[in-house]
């Protein structure tokens, strides 16, 4: 998946933590809000500059880093 136009990484913006299209929610937010079972239409109710891509879009970006992530035993 092609992250580009919807996770964006700026210095000054959330400590230079991956938000989601320049809005100042990171991926972590998403997820946090995700995991206390909210569900994607309570989000978007929640913060309406969201958009079911944008949720989706953290789910495949935290499950591609995850994927990527380095086994040390």
């Amino acid at each position: 998946m092609n992250y580009k136009n919807i996770i964006t990484l700026e210095a000054g913006k959330r400590s230079g933590k991956p938000c989601i299209r320049g809005l100042r929610m990171t991926i972590y937010n998403v997820l946090d809000m995700l995991a206390n079972r909210m569900s994607s239409e309570e989000i978007i109710d929640d913060f309406s500059e969201l958009m079911l891509t944008d949720i989706q879009t953290c789910l495949a970006y935290a499950a591609d880093r995850e994927q990527n992530q380095l086994i040390i035993s």
